[in-house]
């Protein structure tokens, strides 16, 4: 299987639900990633669909992490505290963390940065299957009107984490922080700033 950690722009937010933060943010589908790797530029697209492995098996674990490092959790599927759903148009996810978790430094660090607007990417971690099992899970096309430069399209693929990260490959993909307070619920977002 093939490892992949491309970073992807997603939409991203971080907001205040009673005590929680919650990180809440978007991956879309149908977009190209620019990847530059060793002077090669290569384009990459994941379709709709693609997750469905993972998400569809619900004993599966997927973690949101900070900077692709098992080391900073920030949530988790099994914990409860991942939750992602599934569109034709996106991946979308809210982890709600932990009150206890927020003195931890990384968290506090991936807090400020979501919410000083210095991290808003978000890059899946994944793996290809084998040709064996999912014949057609990756294929090569050619970029529509420039024949000379060809598109990986990735249909199937097995999610194993989310990542919050700075530079992200796909401009559409967003991640904030958002403050909502109990009183507040029906009132626009506003971007908080964590100690």
């Amino acid at each position: 299987m093939t490892d992949s950690r491309t970073i992807w722009a997603a939409n991203l937010e971080v907001r205040q639900q009673g005590k929680s933060p919650v990180i809440a943010g978007s991956f879309p589908y149908n977009t190209w990633a620019v990847l530059s790797d060793r002077g090669t530029v290569r384009k990459e697209e994941i379709e709709p669909g693609a997750f469905d492995f993972t998400l569809q098996d619900a004993t599966r674990e997927i973690n949101l992490l900070f900077g692709h490092s098992f080391d900073k959790p920030l949530a988790s599927r099994k914990a409860g505290s991942l939750v992602l759903k599934d569109t034709p148009e996106a991946l979308t996810f809210e982890a709600t963390i932990s009150p206890e978790l927020e003195a931890v430094s990384h968290v506090r660090d991936a807090l400020s940065m979501v919410g000083a607007g210095l991290v808003t990417g978000v890059s899946p971690g994944f793996r290809v299957p084998p040709k064996v099992v999912v014949p057609d899970a990756e294929r090569l096309e050619p970029e529509p009107g420039n024949p000379g430069v060809m598109i990986r399209k990735l249909s199937a693929l097995v999610l194993f984490e989310l990542s919050l990260v700075t530079r992200p490959a796909y401009e559409q993909s967003h991640a904030e922080l958002r403050a909502l307070e109990r009183a507040q619920l029906h009132q626009p977002t506003q971007r908080i700033f964590l100690p």
